[in-house]
C-alpha cells in the first residue's frame, strides 16, 4: 500500500519522457509504465476515486483518450457515474461542443447533451494539464449542460505552459488538483 505523502513520487517514478513526440520539440509524458504497475495504478485509483467522494461528485468525466483510463475506475471507486467527454464526431445522439487550442494543435470536444442532470457535480478527470484548454473546454462542456464543476483532478501538471493561471476564474471556488507536478 502506497501512502499519500509519496504517492506523488511513486507515480513520478512510473512517467516516462519520451522527446520528439508527437512533434519536434515536445516532450510526451507516457503513463503506460504506471498504468502497468498494478500497485501504482491501484494507489492513483484509490486516490482518484476520494477525491470525487470528499468533493460529492455524482459524475466523473474523463477527457479522451488518457482521461478514460484514469476517470472510469475512479468513478467506480467513488460510487460515481462516468461521462466520457470525446473528440469530434465520436458520440451519438445530440452533443455540446466545444473548440479549444491546445499546446500543438486545435480540436473540438463534445458531450452527449443528456450526459447530467441540472446540478450535478461533477469532477473533471485528466491525465496532464499543460496549457489549460482541454481542460477549460470540459469545464465549459460542464456548465453548458447545466452541470456544477466539483473539482479537477490531474495526474501530473506541467506548471511551466500555465494552465492552472488560465483556468482560474473558470474554476470559480471548485479547486484543481494535481498529483504530479513536473
Amino acid at each position: 500500500m502506497i501512502e499519500t505523502a509519496d504517492l506523488a513520487g511513486v507515480l513520478a517514478a512510473h512517467i516516462r519522457d519520451v522527446p520528439d513526440y508527437p512533434k519536434p520539440g515536445v516532450v510526451f509524458k507516457d503513463i503506460a509504465p504506471l498504468l502497468a504497475d498494478a500497485e501504482g495504478f491501484a494507489a492513483l485509483v484509490d486516490h482518484l476515486g476520494e477525491r470525487a467522494r470528499a468533493l460529492g461528485a455524482t459524475k466523473v468525466v474523463g477527457l479522451e483518450a488518457r482521461g478514460f483510463i484514469l476517470a472510469a475506475p475512479a468513478a467506480y471507486a467513488a460510487g460515481a457515474g462516468f461521462v466520457p467527454v470525446r473528440k469530434e464526431g465520436k458520440l451519438p445522439g445530440p452533443c455540446h461542443r466545444q473548440a479549444y487550442e491546445l499546446e500543438y494543435g486545435a480540436a473540438v470536444l463534445e458531450v452527449q447533451t443528456d450526459a447530467f442532470t441540472p446540478g450535478e457535480r461533477v469532477l473533471v478527470v485528466d491525465d496532464v494539464l499543460a496549457t489549460g484548454g482541454t481542460v477549460e473546454a470540459a469545464l465549459e462542456l460542464v456548465h453548458r449542460a447545466g452541470a456544477e464543476v466539483a473539482g479537477v483532478v490531474v495526474l501530473m501538471e506541467l506548471g511551466f505552459l500555465g494552465g492552472r493561471a488560465r483556468l482560474a476564474e473558470r474554476l470559480g471556488q471548485a479547486p484543481l488538483e494535481t498529483v504530479v507536478t513536473v
